[in-house]
């Protein structure tokens, strides 16, 4: 089954009776795993209230372009940078009509202009309204900009009419939206992707470790699969949710690690190493409890094996991408690393931000190559993961 696992999509309710199936919408985005917020039309509200919309979403639904206190915020550009995929279902024929007119005359149609994000519709309306010629034209100058249509349904309508113009069932939109992140530009290739913090033991009870939660490397690993792939996660200390279409292997420490990769590494198309590794491990580990004294305590650390170096050295080495988490000197750092580990690509992470990286659902991040720096600002993970991959598949592959 297709998924929406950390999807984020922005729902459009405009003027149709259809409006009445939004909330079942909802549930079945909310199904294949999807973040769902709501922007609900005027036209919207005569058949649909807020409280059902919200009750169902679990967010406020945003209405009002002309909202103050909202619009202290810039609503209209924060939902826009929000969301993976847009999709207004029902979409009514003013509501077509403007987006082929490029109008800006209310929130929906404002946050449209000012996303990048994936947008889909579905038309809901009068079998004669929606046959009419200007709507037709409206409709394929829409596909001409690459938005997705959902072909409605044909029957019996609420005015009793019998015809084309029918909202299709919440689950069949949910699938469609589903298969808009799916693409076959990974497709048959073979990726492995390590992410998460590592953990070097001390003693039975403490360890050495980072605040990596996996979520940058998780994201990547969804987008590989969706784009394809044929992915190996080999992962340390998450707080994310594994995707069972990988082939996952728990490697907790740097040795682990280590050797997990070395030896599933031979026939990969891509090495993407986003986990944290701990560059030292205590040199003598205990066995017991270290008791707590009034005296200084030294521990001698020793360095990790290299894992992004070891694979660089390969002689029939896959394209490999490593990440830099900075908190100085980011860019030179970075520079230094694509260099001396001998790697294809660098992905710079300042982490001294606290905003951004560790922890939390938001990245923004700095592509390095030897032809290229490219910003990829502030957004979601699975957003700056999508254009991770798209930065990298144009150059490399």
């Amino acid at each position: 089954m297709s998924s929406l696992t950390n999807k984020r999509i922005l729902l459009g309710v405009s003027g149709s009776i259809s409006a009445y199936k939004s909330p079942d919408i909802i549930r079945r985005l909310q199904d294949l795993g999807a973040d769902v917020r709501v922007i609900l039309t005027s036209g919207g509200a005569q058949f649909i209230t807020q409280l059902s919309l919200q009750a169902i979403s679990q967010h406020s639904v945003h209405d009002n372009l002309w909202d103050k206190e909202a619009e202290l915020s810039m609503s209209h550009i924060e939902l826009a940078k929000w969301a993976d995929l847009i999709l207004i279902a029902p979409a009514s024929a003013n509501t077509i009509a403007n987006l082929a007119n490029g109008q800006a005359c209310d929130l929906l149609t404002n946050v449209i202009l000012a996303t990048d994000a994936r947008l889909m519709i579905a038309p809901a309306m009068n079998q004669q309204m929606f046959q009419a010629q200007s709507l037709q034209d409206n409709l394929a100058q829409l596909r001409q900009r690459h938005i997705a249509i959902i072909k409605p349904d044909s029957g019996a309508q609420a005015c009793g009419d019998v015809g084309p113009g029918r909202l299709p069932e919440a689950a069949d939109i949910a699938r469609q939206v589903a298969k808009q992140f799916e693409s076959t530009q990974l497709s048959g290739k073979r990726v492995l992707i390590t992410l998460g913090a590592t953990i070097e033991p001390i003693d039975p009870v403490r360890f050495i470790s980072n605040h990596s939660s996996g979520k940058m490397g998780m994201a990547l690993v969804n987008r590989c699969i969706e784009m394809g792939a044929n992915v190996t996660c080999i992962y340390a200390n998450i707080n994310a949710t594994l995707n069972n279409k990988a082939t996952n292997i728990h490697a907790l420490s740097a040795d682990q690690m280590h050797e997990s990769v070395m030896n599933n590494i031979n026939q990969q198309d891509i090495f993407i190493a986003v986990a944290a590794v701990s560059d030292y491990q205590v040199k003598k580990q205990q066995h017991q409890k270290i008791k707590k004294s009034k005296k200084s305590l030294i521990l001698e650390l020793v360095p990790n094996k290299d894992i992004l170096a070891d694979v660089c050295k390969l002689p029939n080495k896959p394209w490999c991408v490593g990440f830099a988490a900075e908190t100085q000197n980011t860019l030179k750092n970075a520079e230094i690393k694509l260099k001396n580990k001998g790697c294809d690509a660098v992905i710079l992470n300042d982490v001294s931000d606290a905003d951004i990286g560790f922890n939390n659902d938001e990245n923004q991040v700095t592509f390095i190559s030897k032809k290229q720096q490219k910003n990829i600002s502030k957004n979601s993970k699975s957003k700056v993961a999508e254009k991770i991959l798209n930065i990298f598949i144009k150059e490399f592959l």
